[in-house]
């Protein structure tokens, strides 16, 4: 069996895909799922499922919806397992993963395995992990109910962990010499996020060497004037020494070179 939560939650059985409807019986099984293997107490799981205003008979709802999802975790056919994977604790309450698997862990490898590829500038490799890992990724958690710190602290760290992984993506795509597939994604994304200055800086690297210099200087300013209206701030290093290099015609910039020592990681 296998467990996914990078999105949507499901559980995902051979051929079968079954998800949960009931929103308060998902956010326990996703909070376990969260936390694998270790102990959830009791305390934290009323706060992830209710919220700071729980209701009088909560602990007897608690049961009830650790029963729920117990009884959702059996087998398809009817067979109940030996021992099911949520397990009752002295605090709490825990889900042995076993030897089923998880998305998330899943993810996290492919991530620090991508990190590794870029970090030793094997491009390829890093490329094809960080794809990999990126695929999983199939939305929000609950479609953002994630009322308690466990699980919106997951869901944060998702996010940043996902943006991390599409700007080395940009980058290890760009050492590759992909700068001219790479525009309308760079255009999207950062518009999507126009705090992350490395996916102007990206986008800037991707239009000079389509030979759009004028274009690429025309981002920086944008970028500039955006900075300035929303925080009062210059543009940082890696950007100032991108707009440099481009309008000196830093050799650094021309492909291929793969021992840049700009700031911010010209490509």
């Amino acid at each position: 069996m296998r467990y996914e939560i990078m999105g949507p939650l499901r559980v995902v059985d051979g051929e079968r895909k079954t998800t949960i409807k009931a929103q308060k019986v998902e956010i326990l099984l996703a909070v376990l799922l969260v936390r694998s293997n270790q102990v959830v107490t009791v305390d934290q799981l009323i706060r992830e499922i209710w919220g700071e205003e729980p209701p009088r008979r909560v602990i007897a709802g608690l049961h009830v919806y650790v029963s729920q999802v117990r009884k959702f975790l059996n087998r398809p056919d009817g067979k109940e397992r030996k021992e099911g994977p949520v397990l009752t604790k002295p605090s709490g309450y825990m889900l042995s993963l076993g030897s089923d698997g998880l998305d998330l862990r899943t993810f996290d490898k492919l991530v620090r395995d991508g990190r590794g590829y870029y970090r030793s500038q094997e491009y390829e490799e890093a490329t094809r992990s960080l794809e990999n890992a990126l695929s999983l990724c199939r939305g929000p958690l609950l479609d953002g109910a994630c009322r308690g710190p466990i699980l919106q602290g997951f869901q944060t760290w998702l996010n940043e962990t996902w943006l991390e992984c599409m700007e080395m993506l940009m980058d290890a795509r760009l050492a590759l010499g992909r700068h001219r597939e790479l525009i309308s994604d760079l255009y999207w994304l950062s518009t999507e996020h126009p705090l992350r200055e490395a996916f102007h800086r990206q986008l800037m690297l991707a239009l000079h060497r389509s030979d759009r210099q004028a274009d690429a200087l025309q981002v920086y300013q944008r970028a500039r004037r955006m900075l300035n209206d929303e925080l009062g701030l210059e543009p940082g290093r890696a950007l100032q020494d991108m707009q440099h290099a481009i309008l000196t015609a830093d050799s650094r910039l021309v492909l291929p070179h793969r021992d840049s020592t700009v700031t911010g990681g010209v490509s």
